[in-house]
């Protein structure tokens, strides 16, 4: 009966033993990862963009022509006007005063001169009969001839004071919409000082301001494309028109880009960014999801022909809105790692594919 009993426990003993080897996790097989790698560009698609407002390619201001007190305003800010519409009126009480006194010294004025010539018609015809001296004719002949250049000056006094008082009304002399207001009922202004400015309709420009360390990049004629911050989807053609000859205070060159199209789809005031392209050869650059640094220095991975990682530092350009200009640290032959490249390590094993999911092999850069 012992000898059953130590034959059962022994038994007992070997079976958990067996199952308590059998339970323990075997170790892991580490998993090669797929990356996905590329090689650098050999050329790059540098594109820079700048933010600006829609404004009319033709502006101006208006102002009496006269000065005064301003008594009706009939137009505001953003308002579409019509040419031979009026805007604004002055106080015409003065100028009617003025006109009055003119009209006066007119009518003064040709009442001597009806005078003045009765007169000279009379000593005409006594002269020949030596009625009168002949330096009596003189003086009235000269009496005739004084009293008509004051009816000239009379006259035009007049016609200065009657359009004067014409000029009370400011109106609009295009088609266009209003786009600032300088003026309230019951202020005075003078002769010329603008009342509004007026964009007038036609073609249409965006206004943007570039800094001075890429102004050299920018001329006039330049091609460039425009997108309303309202439909960032269309794309409009436009051009480099004029550029600022002068930078402001804050050092940036006011630059303007006229549209080739789209104008009846573009409002003034709206919001736009100006795109320019420009095609550099000869310079390699990586997709910036290649990019990453440590203590202010970019690297790359780079992967060897072993298909194992490196890290390899680089000098990095300006960078761009998809990619960034190496100038140093990469040769054109390598295949670098496109994204994820904060989960690598040095001398890590990968199975490298392509944007299609492709196997690439991997030869010595320049074979």
């Amino acid at each position: 009966m012992s000898i059953l009993k130590t034959t059962i426990t022994s038994l007992m003993i070997i079976s958990y033993v067996t199952l308590w080897g059998c339970s323990k996790e075997q170790p892991a097989v580490e998993q090669i990862p797929f990356v996905m790698v590329q090689q650098p560009a050999t050329s790059l698609l540098d594109q820079k963009s700048y933010a600006g407002d829609v404004q009319a390619k033709q502006q101006t201001a208006l102002a009496f022509r006269v000065g005064g007190q301003i008594v009706e305003r009939y137009v505001d800010t953003g308002d579409r006007v019509k040419i031979g519409q009026i805007l604004a009126k002055l106080d015409v009480k003065d100028a009617q005063l003025q006109m009055n006194s003119a009209r006066a010294q007119l009518e003064s004025a040709q009442s001597a001169v009806k005078v003045a010539a009765d007169e000279f018609k009379r000593f005409q015809q006594l002269l020949p009969i030596n009625a009168v001296s002949r330096s009596q004719y003189d003086a009235v002949k000269n009496q005739y001839d004084s009293a008509n250049a004051a009816l000239k000056q009379a006259q035009s006094n007049y016609d200065v004071s009657a359009n004067q008082t014409g000029y009370n009304q400011l109106v609009a002399n295009k088609n266009g919409v209003i786009t600032e207001r300088n003026i309230e009922v019951g202020q005075v202004i003078s002769a010329g000082q603008p009342a509004y400015q007026m964009a007038i309709d036609g073609d249409r420009e965006v206004v943007i301001g570039v800094p001075e360390q890429a102004i050299s990049s920018i001329k006039v004629g330049q091609d460039a494309w425009i997108t309303l911050w309202s439909k960032p989807n269309d794309k409009f053609a436009a051009y480099v028109r004029e550029i600022s000859p002068a930078a402001d205070q804050s050092r940036t060159f006011s630059v303007k880009v006229a549209l080739k199209e789209g104008q009846s789809a573009i409002q003034l005031g709206q919001s736009a960014r100006v795109f320019f392209s420009q095609n550099i050869q000869n310079i390699l650059s990586v997709p910036l999801s290649s990019v990453s640094a440590t203590e202010n220095q970019a690297y790359v991975w780079v992967v060897n022909p072993n298909q194992t990682l490196h890290k390899v530092n680089v000098t990095l350009g300006a960078y761009g809105r998809d990619s960034v200009p190496v100038l140093s640290g990469l040769q054109a032959g390598q295949w670098v790692v496109v994204g994820g490249v904060h989960l690598l390590r040095e001398k890590q094993k990968i199975k490298p594919v392509d944007r299609e999911n492709r196997a690439v092999s991997i030869k010595e850069a320049g074979i």
